[in-house]
């Protein structure tokens, strides 16, 4: 598994998950699955659209800079 942070992409209006300075994972779609880490702890989890992003079961309005691996 790769870890990274989620990142929003203007361009493509799509979550994205950076690893590094340059190495994206590309644009994330409805129902992929992840881990977030939360409070030192690995939560599975699947992001998915309404209004906007969100995490399945992940409490929080904000999702660009959630660690997540992959």
């Amino acid at each position: 598994m790769k870890q990274g942070v989620l990142v929003y992409d203007e361009r493509s209006g799509r979550m994205d998950i950076r690893f590094g300075l340059e190495e994206y994972y590309g644009g994330l779609h409805c129902g992929t699955t992840m881990d977030v880490l939360v409070q030192n702890r690995w939560i599975p989890t699947r992001i998915e659209m309404a209004d906007d992003w969100y995490l399945v079961g992940i409490k929080t309005n904000i999702l660009s800079g959630l660690r997540v691996r992959i």
